[in-house]
């Protein structure tokens, strides 16, 4: 192997897409995805960077397994002294320990390998006693006051914090021995447990052997069948590393049976080659705090020194589990890119239901518009006094609306959360209603678009009141000006009077209303009401139920919508009066109130997409997985 900076440039861009991966939405193999990617850190960061930029360096073997194989025990038997603890309780080993010959030491400090570990020299005669303690105190490494993390707080490398603290600040740590018993050019790594009952305990223990460039994995006669071990040979299969295996514990009488069928097992998985090392079982295994006899691991030692002493074969050892972690990219980067193909896919799909609800939202409104459903209640009241009381209708109509808005944008955050709880990728979304607005938020833009609507509803009454004075200035209908002299007159004399005849409270004038009410009543609209004046025996508001027309109802109602339209300008002539609103401006004051309610139905659309977008699963992290993965397999 050479240090080439192409490659190595390559391996970091990777590891940047890498990290910036995201499978957030619970869809089917994101947990797998995220795993993946914790495991692709732990190896790009611990391995292989360090030993393309290092060719040289040391062999790390790691020793790992399931909890109470032995895995301390066997450390300890190979260089001769207690270097690692064995515990008592279950899980077992919590902080790994690596010990390696002094000459080798510096190779291995916090730039190195595993640079997210605190390393803390091991005082023998002290780390005995701390490591009573942390079998007393439930394996924590140090007396815990008030409780706290088994690893000291550290947790594995998580989607958006891939960094690791160290040591008492609350990161893990790494323990670091020497010891002149081993050989130069090898390290061995005592590993936590691979079945820990403590997931942040499993997760270091998989990232510890992502950094090997030797597994040695450990079980026992009566575990060797287990499937956490046999995933891990798997594993070890993919990735072609250099791996050994440990069937410790293997009472005398039976030790040749075991060891034929574990062989036997081996061969069939296709791991013909992995070589086996069988450990009888002694009283020194089973007490759990003694040394193997020398001749009991003399197999396994020798097989080391072999690959640390001779230097072609520690070149060959680390060159292959490098290129074995490099082939395997090929298939594990392009999971990565399936997965966030399918988290893309799944936001787009949740993101469908959101303009799903709108769309029916539109078309409700759009629908009650129609039918003039809010030409009812106090608005009907209110028509019935126009144009006395064209204020109040005009501010009837508006609440109507105002209600009619909210209702339906209500309707339709129920219909997209229904709709994400029936969908399994957003059904946590549903749950804690992310992205869907505040009711607050719904009401101030719901008061803010009928403002907008009754500012638009003015502005259009005032341009047809001018343009309609500009027609009669031009004498092209004398009636007009004879017409408009008595609206002003009729006006005039109201404002002195002190009523609110003509223009109401606010100082609204009746066309804004009967505009109003010509958009929002649809079919609905009563004919003397376009004419702009009270139907004949029609009451006020506040006097006795109508007789006549305003008694016979929608249907009849809808059936005179189709009389002429006349003036407010007071003339008496209808025939010769010119339409205050005609169909034109009817249309486009519609068309205005429709852009309001898309407008209003789009930011609320807008949130709760904002939602699945904060969450980053771009079309762009699948391309970029794809093509830094591309660069690499070039740069090889």
């Amino acid at each position: 192997m050479e240090a080439r900076p192409e490659l190595l440039d390559a391996l970091s861009a990777l590891r940047e897409r890498v990290d910036a991966a995201r499978f957030p939405l619970p869809v089917s193999g994101a947990a797998r995805a995220r795993r993946t990617r914790q495991e692709l850190l732990a190896q790009l960061d611990d391995h292989l960077v360090p030993r393309l930029e290092r060719p040289e360096a040391p062999l790390l073997a790691v020793v790992a397994g399931s909890t109470g194989a032995g895995k301390s025990t066997l450390v300890n038997s190979l260089v001769g002294g207690h270097v690692t603890e064995p515990g008592v309780l279950r899980p077992t080993t919590r902080t790994p320990v690596l010990v390696c010959h002094p000459y080798d030491r510096e190779w291995f400090g916090p730039r190195r390998i595993l640079p997210g570990l605190t390393r803390v020299p091991v005082d023998r005669d002290r780390d005995r006693g701390r490591d009573r303690d942390r079998d007393r105190d439930g394996g924590s490494g140090r007396r815990r006051e008030g409780g706290g993390s088994p690893l000291h707080g550290r947790g594995p490398r998580t989607e958006g914090a891939p960094g690791r603290g160290g040591g008492e600040d609350g990161g893990a740590v790494l323990r670091l021995a020497t010891s002149e018993a081993l050989s130069p050019g090898l390290a061995l790594l005592d590993a936590p447990d691979l079945d820990s009952v403590a997931a942040p305990v499993r997760d270091l223990g998989a990232e510890l052997l992502c950094a090997a460039d030797i597994w040695i994995l450990v079980t026992t006669a009566s575990r060797y069948a287990d499937a956490v071990h046999w995933n891990v040979l798997r594993a070890a299969k993919e990735y072609d590393a250099v791996v050994a295996t440990v069937l410790d514990r293997v009472p005398h009488p039976v030790a040749d049976e075991v060891s034929r069928h574990y062989t036997a097992l081996l061969a069939r998985a296709g791991l013909g080659r992995v070589p086996c090392f069988t450990v009888p079982e002694l009283p020194e295994s089973t007490g759990g705090g003694g040394l193997l006899p020398s001749s009991a691991v003399a197999g396994l030692r020798d097989w080391l020194c072999l690959r640390a002493g001779d230097p072609r074969t520690r070149g060959a050892d680390a060159e292959r589990t490098v290129s074995g972690a490099l082939d395997s990219l090929r298939s594990r980067v392009p999971g990565l890119a399936s997965a966030s193909a399918a988290q893309h896919a799944a936001a787009r799909r949740l993101a469908r239901r959101v303009e799903e609800a709108r769309e029916e939202a539109r078309e409700r409104i759009a629908r009650a518009l129609d039918e003039g459903v809010l030409l009812a209640g106090e608005a009907l009241v209110r028509s019935r006094a126009y144009p006395d009381g064209a204020a109040e209708l005009e501010e009837a109509l508006a609440d109507g609306l105002g209600a009619l808005l909210r209702a339906e944008i209500d309707a339709a955050q129920e219909r997209v959360a229904a709709a994400w709880r029936r969908d399994g990728a957003g059904r946590a979304l549903a749950a804690v209603r992310l992205g869907l607005p505040e009711r607050e938020e719904t009401r101030r833009r719901v008061d803010e678009a009928v403002r907008q609507w009754r500012d638009i509803v003015s502005e259009a009454a005032r341009q047809a009141r001018e343009e309609r004075r500009r027609q009669m200035a031009e004498g092209r209908r004398g009636v007009w000006r004879k017409g408009l002299r008595a609206a002003e007159a009729r006006v005039a004399g109201a404002r002195s009077a002190g009523t609110r005849t003509a223009t109401g409270a606010e100082g609204r004038e009746p066309t804004a209303a009967l505009l109003a009410v010509e958009v929002l009543a649809g079919r609905g609209l009563p004919s003397d009401l376009r004419a702009g004046r009270p139907a004949a025996g029609r009451p006020s508001a506040e006097g006795p139920a109508a007789e006549g027309p305003a008694a016979e109802g929608p249907a009849a109602v809808a059936a005179r919508a189709g009389e002429p339209a006349g003036g407010e300008c007071g003339c008496g002539r209808r025939e010769d009066c010119p339409p205050v609103v005609g169909p034109q401006l009817r249309q486009r004051v519609r068309a205005a109130l429709d852009g309001v309610v898309d407008a209003l139905l789009g930011a609320e659309a807008a949130d709760a997409v904002a939602g699945l977008r904060s969450l980053d699963v771009t079309p762009r992290q699948q391309t970029a997985l794809v093509a830094a993965l591309s660069v690499l397999q070039r740069e090889r």
